[in-house]
């Protein structure tokens, strides 16, 4: 009796404080995190979890837990619902007679699982009977002359076709896409085209070198031209044309730059007219090639660029006609999903609504995350990417690993459907061999609702162990949450 007495006791005073914790997450507003008290219940579901997530409610979840309660750790998609849930229960064991806390039903307390579904099922179409992840592969340049080649990834598993639109041109694209359709009757399945316009991405053009195998090691020095052919000189033996000129005019002395996905690291040193010297700082071991066509970024120079280029906009043309779902890199805040609209709409957009994957690869993405989700779920289907590559090269290796994590919880809070990508099974793409590290990496990538493989030689081979381990996980988890079934090890 002493003990019942006891748990009645702290029951009483977790479920007063627990019940000012709901109040002050209902307290709020929700324009401080960029959007307006929404009638989408997806939206005010996001606005009560960023303002719980405001809190340290660790020993408050401990306390929780010792009374055999949920400890509030997986709400995303339910924040409200799991509030009532416990404070029903904690009103048992207190032994409160409070008919004011009902338990939600089961129905009420799933419903934000149930819009992410569906929401999911709306953009990729509906997933395979063993897996709900899907499976998105980037298609080279040859499968615009190899339907086999497409119909064998189809056959594997392939969920989403994806196009750069950074590389190839219309007729290909046309070419890639009829091969998909075709691809998608014979396997009987809904294979989706997502186009992904390229944006104002910094590539490395031209490069040059005092000696040809040479490469950047810590302490080298590298001339980045605006225009013109690089130059090269005694004191500066690498050189590199840049995509898009504005760049050198706008760095500043000890801006960063990251190149190739963060395979190094170096700082500007000095500027000149229309070009800049950058001392090398990290590599990778053993150093890391100049090659043209790598990408650059910036993480401490406000470019100010439109995320649409002139390129963008022509190429959207072929993007209505042929697209299921438009890839928009570099979006960073509401207005820019506005920008997006009005250049569809003037290229006269068909009736049929087009999905839309907004890539969070920079800082100012995940600040306005929040506001850019409220204002494009008006529009319509919208998923959100997780490019790995670009925004652990502006934020940090080190911060890579827990922001992807928050993406994921935010995403899911808004009930919207996540895609994980960047380097997913890189080596066994190219070599035909994973690594361990990289099966681990892609065995995580099951809590989201979509996981994008790059191209390479092996690829349609990674898309069937991408499809078998994708189909074992999701016997074991969901979300954040663990699922039991039966373990046969043992």
């Amino acid at each position: 009796m002493h003990e019942l007495t006891d748990a009645a006791v702290r029951a009483a005073k977790i479920h007063t404080e627990m019940t000012a914790l709901k109040q002050a997450v209902l307290a709020e507003d929700p324009k401080q995190f960029g959007f307006t008290a929404e009638r989408d219940p997806a939206i005010a579901n996001l606005g009560h979890y960023l303002a719980l997530r405001r809190h340290d409610i660790r020993p408050l979840q401990r306390r929780l837990m010792a009374l055999g309660l949920s400890s509030m750790g997986r709400l995303e998609s339910r924040v409200l619902p799991t509030f009532d849930a416990v404070l029903g229960a904690l009103s048992c064991l207190a032994g409160a007679q409070d008919s004011a806390t009902l338990l939600p039903s089961e129905a009420e307390f799933f419903a934000g699982e149930a819009r992410l579904e569906a929401a999911g099922v709306v953009l990729f179409g509906a997933p395979v009977a063993h897996r709900r992840t899907r499976i998105m592969v980037t298609l080279p340049s040859e499968a615009a002359e190899s339907p086999d080649l497409i119909l064998d990834l189809a056959r594997a598993g392939m969920d989403v076709a994806r196009i750069n639109c950074a590389h190839d041109g219309p007729q290909a694209w046309r070419a890639m896409t009829a091969f998909v359709r075709t691809a998608a009757g014979i396997v009987g399945r809904d294979i989706k085209v997502l186009m992904d316009v390229a944006g104002p991405k910094i590539r490395t053009g031209e490069v040059a070198s005092s000696q040809k195998k040479a490469r950047l090691q810590p302490g080298d020095r590298v001339r980045l031209v605006a225009s013109g052919a690089p130059r090269i000189d005694s004191e500066v033996p690498f050189s590199a044309a840049v995509s898009l000129p504005e760049m050198v005019t706008r760095l500043s002395v000890g801006d960063r730059l990251r190149y190739d996905d963060g395979k190094l690291e170096a700082v500007v040193e000095s500027l000149g007219d229309g070009e800049a010297v950058i001392l090398v700082r990290r590599t990778k071991a053993g150093g890391t090639k100049l090659k043209p066509e790598k990408g650059i970024n910036l993480p401490d120079t406000a470019l100010g660029l439109s995320p649409l280029t002139a390129k963008d906009e022509t190429d959207l043309v072929t993007v209505i006609e042929c697209a299921d779902l438009i890839g928009y890199s570099f979006v960073s805040r509401p207005e820019d999903i506005d920008l997006l609209d009005a250049v569809l709409a003037s290229h006269g957009r068909n009736d049929r609504q087009l999905g839309l994957i907004a890539k969070i690869e920079q800082p100012l993405a995940l600040s306005n995350l929040p506001a850019l989700i409220a204002r494009a779920r008006q529009r319509g289907p919208f998923g959100v990417m997780i490019a790995r590559g670009d925004l652990a090269a502006e934020i940090g290796f080190e911060r890579l690993a827990e922001m992807q994590e928050e993406l994921l919880w935010i995403c899911e809070a808004a009930s919207v459907p996540c895609v994980w990508a960047t380097q997913v099974l890189e080596d066994m793409v190219k070599e035909g061999i994973p690594t361990r590290g990289e099966m681990t990496d892609a065995a995580m990538a099951a809590r989201a609702e979509c996981v994008m493989l790059n191209k390479g030689p092996a690829v349609v081979e990674a898309v069937s162990l991408l499809d078998r381990l994708m189909g074992r996980m999701n016997d074991h988890v969901f979300k954040k949450t663990p699922t039991l079934r039966a373990l046969k090890s043992w």
